[in-house]
């Protein structure tokens, strides 16, 4: 049942808001930083090397190993941009209270989404493994639906970069960083997501 419950996790049907938010790439677009399948997999493959694997995915793997208020404060404060912040918080928050509604605690204030992640992946005993690489896939999964919609990209052209990234993901989770290498310097991430927030027409809320 494990495997049902990670699936579950994953899915893009859980009822945390994913699919409203593209971290950045849509500043990218309007920018032209992202005009077609080539770059847009530049693009989200950069965010998973620089941003995703050196810093939300660790603090992941420490949550799922424990999770406490000061970690997730940490964090939250380690959101490069009001809009990055607001969205795990608000990601963090639903998810909170559907596992709250099904009987799963989250004894955390104003849990950030990985946080509320680790406590599921914990309660339905996951293993920790199995628990990244979902986590990677649901946000790669996002992105790249994020891209079919606004660049925008074909089906085929969406799978093709999942393809690509998704050979990544299993050696990324089974790295292991030391806590003193932890990062998510992405200047360019953290300048376009800045952007973004006063951009004149967009389809996301990130």
């Amino acid at each position: 049942m494990s495997l049902v419950r990670l699936l579950q996790l994953a899915s893009p049907t859980l009822p945390v808001g994913a699919y409203s938010y593209s971290q950045g790439l849509e500043a990218a677009i309007e920018a032209g930083w992202v005009t077609d399948a080539e770059t847009a997999q530049r693009w989200i493959g950069d965010v998973l090397e620089l941003s995703m694997a050196r810093m939300e995915l660790p603090v992941l793997q420490r949550l799922l190993a424990e999770p406490t208020q000061g970690l997730n404060d940490f964090f939250v404060a380690g959101r490069e941009t009001a809009e990055l912040r607001a969205e795990t918080l608000q990601m963090g928050h639903s998810l909170a209270k559907l596992l709250a509604d099904i009987g799963i605690a989250v004894p955390i204030e104003q849990p950030a989404f990985p946080t509320a992640f680790a406590i599921a992946v914990r309660h339905w005993r996951i293993p920790a493994r199995d628990a990244l690489v979902a986590y990677l896939w649901s946000w790669l999964e996002n992105q790249v639906m994020a891209a079919i919609k606004a660049v925008p990209l074909g089906q085929t052209a969406g799978q093709k970069i999942l393809l690509a990234l998704g050979d990544r993901l299993e050696a990324l989770a089974s790295s292991a960083l030391d806590e003193e290498r932890w990062s998510n310097f992405a200047p360019g991430l953290a300048m376009l997501s800045a952007s973004h927030e006063a951009q004149y027409t967009r389809l996301f809320r990130s």
